[in-house]
């Protein structure tokens, strides 16, 4: 996009609009007036060739200009990015000496680290929020000065004293020769940009709490003090958005998860190292195994990798350089010849999963070569960032690559779209988005190959995505390193956006690995390489099934599937053959024999989200049968243990699907109805774990049914969440009117025991 250097002119034309010429260096604002976009009240910045500018930025050569307002993902971020800059200036305002660390937005408002002479509190916070208030009134402009790296840090050295900005400008831009610095009233600051024109642009801010930070986020440097916040346009964003984060707190895994016994964190083990416990353990062995056998019908290959490797691995891959800044620091040592060596903790999968293909000399025949693994990965998060499971430095991806000649490229890619979909049908995840994340031409630095690489590779992605019919957007910027990909992103129970699967397509690995195999022709080819992965990660698809679920999950899924409640010790051998009938059969089941009252039992069943409880008492024993609780529904009546049924639950359990098929003897049917009546009888028997498909049908000599599991997803709904709590209250007063009778029996007792 070159200037039109014969006549000073340059060609600007708005998202699908004509072209105009304009002189260099005309100002956007003045663009979009003589195009006729009167207004631009909503708007926050610009998208200028792909990037975000200033709205009073001057255009200085040819392009595409594109409005950005806040109900845009980039609109939000500068926004609050504003809003952090804001709060920055107001509380330089208040106290005087206060520095400034990093102040960027995040996923739900922005924060900033700064130090101060004394630690804030609440009352500091709503001071702060005041002030906020009256620099908006106020409209500062933003005005952006470009200044030199020297001018910038003699300013952050003299004048507003902040050694914070200093380290910045001397580390971090060090080979920058410019600097962008933002001035609103007597407030500056070291900013990229871009910003809103003014402080009156931001209309209700909200402070939300504080917490204690590292600089850098290394525990060896200062402590500061991070406040957090939000903003919005209108009062009504700010009630939804209060309405939202309530609600996110009811549901927040981390709160669930540790109250239900399914992960915690050390401060001796690290921060954002989840340790996976029993009943998490055991939740996340079933997401594994569901995979793996969908996987394994499939054709993939499952295989183990170190957790460390050579440091030359992730520099051939390019994995080092280009994401060094998220990695932990490679380990280096001298080994006993005296040879240093130096090695990381895997960050990626991938490079590992190359050296298993090159292993071999690899024919046409073999491929697609597929390879999974549940492989765990190592990121350095900053601290702030970290959030429980969703955002760890230790995390399993459900990793899988596919190595294939080019023309079954489109298949393959078919193939990995509809397991994908299948993993999400099951999940109960119904509303999903897919976005191409292609590459940013503008900004070629970012990703390794050639221009002809990239253009196959997203002709590729495009004809598969047509071909399944996906309804797709357009995400530019948003590839890989080395390939563009395709990107799932589900909607979760209150609205947040997740991206989990994904499927990328690589030219550039084959290369940089010299991976090859023998075509058709006796020759070497490169293979394409498909990477793939529906979970993302075990753990942020374990923290978001339990933020939808509440923690509720179906019974396939349940860590505890059935809890045995014992009435009394005379009980417990019973008990503990039932259970041992249980674990058998493959379910996961515990026994609750404590010398306690069985409503408090029951109670603390349900609490702890099992999916069954079977009560025993003396009917149960006398009949060697099970009282059956169900979760939400109450009781289910006796039901029997046999064998055949025990049998039918574990496969159903296995998220299959039975067939009961009743066989007629003789030339005619004389007992059809027996026959409805026997399978009536099973389908009762099935209930805790299935339920009928359809109606039986009779075609010939033959009866059948299908039974299939129950729905995957359990959706905790207002009404069903209503219903639990009708239900433990019930129980509550049960257990009171049974504490009140026997006060009473006991009373009279005395005073019968009195007159005699």
């Amino acid at each position: 996009m070159v200037s039109d250097m014969e006549n000073d002119l340059i060609s600007v034309s708005l998202v699908g609009g004509p072209e105009m010429k304009f002189p260099v260096g005309v100002k956007a604002l003045e663009v979009l007036s003589v195009m006729g976009k009167r207004s631009t009240e909503d708007a926050l910045c610009l998208r200028f060739n792909g990037f975000l500018v200033d709205m009073s930025s001057s255009l200085n050569v040819s392009g595409v200009l594109e409005l950005v307002d806040f109900f845009s993902e980039e609109g939000r971020a500068v926004y609050w990015h504003s809003t952090s800059h804001l709060m920055a200036q107001s509380m330089e305002d208040l106290f005087p000496g206060v520095r400034f660390g990093a102040g960027p937005a995040i996923e739900n408002g922005f924060y900033y680290d700064v130090e101060y002479s004394r630690q804030f509190n609440e009352d500091d916070l709503i001071e702060i929020e005041k002030r906020m208030y009256e620099n908006i009134k106020q409209d500062f402009k933003i005005i952006r000065e470009e200044v030199s790296r020297d001018d910038a840090i003699s300013y952050f050295t003299n004048e507003r004293i902040d050694p914070f900005k200093v380290e910045i400008l001397k580390e971090t831009l060090k080979d920058e020769k410019t600097v962008s610095l933002y001035h609103q009233g007597g407030f500056t600051d070291l900013c990229y940009g871009p910003h809103v024109p003014s402080t009156g642009v931001i209309k209700v801010v909200k402070l939300t709490g504080m917490s204690t930070s590292y600089w850098r986020g290394d525990p060896s440097r200062q402590k500061m003090q991070r406040i957090y916040g939000v903003s919005f346009p209108s009062e009504s964003l700010l009630k939804k958005h209060v309405e939202s984060f309530e609600e996110a707190k009811k549901r927040d895994h981390r709160k669930i998860g540790q109250e239900l016994g399914y992960f915690m964190f050390s401060h001796l083990v690290g921060s954002g190292l989840p340790i996976w416990l029993p009943k998490g353990a055991a939740f996340r062995h079933q997401l594994e195994s569901f995979l793996m056998d969908i996987q394994l019908l499939r054709g993939y290959n499952q295989v183990y990798t170190p957790h460390v490797g050579s440091l030359k691995l992730y520099e051939t891959s390019g994995h080092y350089p280009f994401y060094k800044e998220s990695q932990f620091p490679p380990i280096s040592f001298t080994d006993e010849d005296g040879t240093v060596e130096s090695y990381m903790l895997k960050p990626m999968n991938c490079p590992h999963h190359h050296q298993v293909f090159s292993s071999k000399k690899r024919s046409y025949r073999e491929l697609p070569f597929r390879l999974a693994e549940f492989g765990t990965v190592y990121r350095y998060e900053q601290s702030g960032e970290l959030n429980g499971l969703l955002r760890a430095r230790s995390f399993t991806q459900d990793d899988a690559h596919i190595y294939c000649m080019h023309d079954q490229l489109e298949n393959e890619i078919c193939g990995v779209i509809q397991l994908t979909h299948e993993v999400f049908n099951v999940l109960g995840f119904s509303e999903v988005r897919v976005r191409l994340s292609f590459r940013d031409k503008s900004n070629s630095e970012k990703y390794g190959g050639t221009d002809a690489i990239w253009e196959q590779a997203e002709k590729d992605i495009i004809r598969a995505s047509e071909r399944m019919k996906l309804s797709y957007f357009i995400g530019k910027g948003e590839a890989s390193f080395y390939g563009p990909k395709i990107d799932f992103i589900v909607k979760d129970a209150i609205g947040r956006n997740w991206q989990l699967g994904t499927v990328q397509v690589d030219y550039v690995m084959s290369e940089r690995f010299d991976l090859s195999f023998i075509n058709h022709h006796g020759q070497k080819e490169r293979p394409v390489i498909i990477h793939r992965a529906p979970f993302g990660s075990i753990e942020r698809m374990t923290a978001i099934l339990i933020e939808n679920n509440l923690g509720d999950f179906p019974l396939w899924l349940a860590p505890v599937q059935i809890s045995i409640l014992t009435v009394a010790d005379r009980h417990v051998q019973y008990g503990q053959n039932v259970l041992d009938t249980l674990l058998g059969n493959r379910f996961r089941a515990n026994m609750d024999s404590r010398n306690e009252k069985i409503g408090k039992k029951i109670r603390e069943s349900e609490l702890s989200k099992i999916p069954y409880a079977f009560i025993i008492g003396d009917k149960e024993l006398e009949s060697s049968m099970v009282s059956v609780r169900k979760r939400f529904e109450g009781e289910l009546g006796m039901k029997s243990l046999d064998h055949v049924v025990s049998h039918a639950m574990e496969f159903l359990i296995k998220r299959g699907r039975v067939r009961i098929t009743i066989v007629f003897a003789g030339r005619q049917i004389i007992y059809k109805d027996q026959g409805y009546s026997l399978l009536k009888r099973v389908t009762e028997r099935l209930e805790i774990v299935g339920k009928l498909e359809g109606e039986p049908k009779l075609e010939g000599k033959f009866l059948y049914a299908y039974y299939i599991p129950e729905k995957h997803k359990v959706e905790l709904t207002e009404k069903k969440r209503e219903k639990e709590e009708k239900m433990l209250k019930e129980m509550e007063q049960k257990d009171r009117d049974e504490r009140v009778r026997k006060l009473k029996e006991a009373e009279a007792k005395r005073k019968s025991e009195q007159k005699i």
